[in-house]
């Protein structure tokens, strides 16, 4: 007889790679001059975020939402409401990326190594 041996993994490695996910994101953040390499950082936080809430999220032995018998119903059917949360976040941040890529195109014209010091320098004239 075969005895299939199951590891159990701590839930505090995948958490704690989503928490160190969101550090470097936002030590990127503060540390880079360029606004484009901000952004990413940015990307990358908010990457560490979606991953923290699903696994905070997600529990094991849970089956999915579909209702068979109405008598079987309990507490073992997964909640599809943070699911909905999550693709929404994700949505919302991708499409929030891509403006944001658009503006910073947009600023290039005017200083194209889109550093931060250039803009803080800029003197802009009152509007007439």
């Amino acid at each position: 007889m075969n005895q299939e041996t199951v590891v159990q993994l701590s839930p505090i490695a995948p958490i704690g790679t989503a928490v160190i996910t969101v550090l470097i994101g936002l030590s990127g953040f503060t540390l880079r001059r360029s606004l484009l390499s901000k952004l990413f950082a940015i990307d990358v936080a908010a990457t560490g975020v979606v991953t923290l809430f699903i696994l905070v999220a997600s529990r094991t032995g849970v089956a999915s939402p579909i209702v068979v018998d109405a008598q079987i119903v309990g507490s073992y059917i997964a909640d599809p409401f943070p699911q909905g949360v999550i693709l929404t976040a994700i949505v919302i941040g991708f499409s929030v990326e891509a403006l944001a890529l658009v503006l910073l195109r947009h600023m290039a014209r005017e200083h194209p190594l889109l550093r931060v010091d250039d803009f803080d320098n800029e003197v802009v004239e009152p509007w007439p």
